[in-house]
């Protein structure tokens, strides 16, 4: 059996669908400092397997990304070895990075400074996101 301690000050990020707990370590975590721990496909009795990361000393993340990962994930935050508080992603509403334009005479394709930012237009199964520069519609699936 394996066996991960638990952490004294940090976040677990649970609940991620299987599979996805590579694109988040990939993501956020790939060059961090910090012990990370990724646990993948674990049983669940709530979605039969599940992703789970643990950060030590990191108290941050970008809740609108893990949303658009998967909506279900939840953060917890862990001091003194203790859960301190919980978070829940969900599918943000506004975006700003993180994804680009799929017009590719967006100026944010040739500005540096233009950072790309995006509304929520449509949520079933797959999101679509207008682009608050040129108005494309750009998908995100799920």
């Amino acid at each position: 059996m394996l066996e991960v301690n638990g952490i004294e000050n940090g976040i677990v990020i649970d609940h991620i669908g299987a599979g996805n707990g590579i694109k988040i370590f990939n993501l956020m975590f790939a060059a961090t400092d910090h012990p990370v721990v990724l646990l993948m496909n674990v049983k669940s009795e709530l979605y039969g397997t599940k992703d789970i990361i643990k950060v030590e000393n990191i108290f941050d993340v970008d809740l609108n990304h893990l949303g658009l990962i998967d909506p279900k994930i939840t953060v917890n935050v862990i001091k003194n070895g203790k859960l301190f508080e919980k978070v829940k992603a969900t599918i943000p509403k506004t975006i700003k990075g993180g994804i680009k334009c799929q017009n590719p005479r967006c100026i944010t394709h040739s500005d540096d400074y233009a950072i790309p930012e995006f509304t929520l237009v449509k949520a079933n199964g797959k999101l679509e996101y207008e682009c608050s520069y040129c108005e494309e519609i750009t998908i995100y699936k799920i």
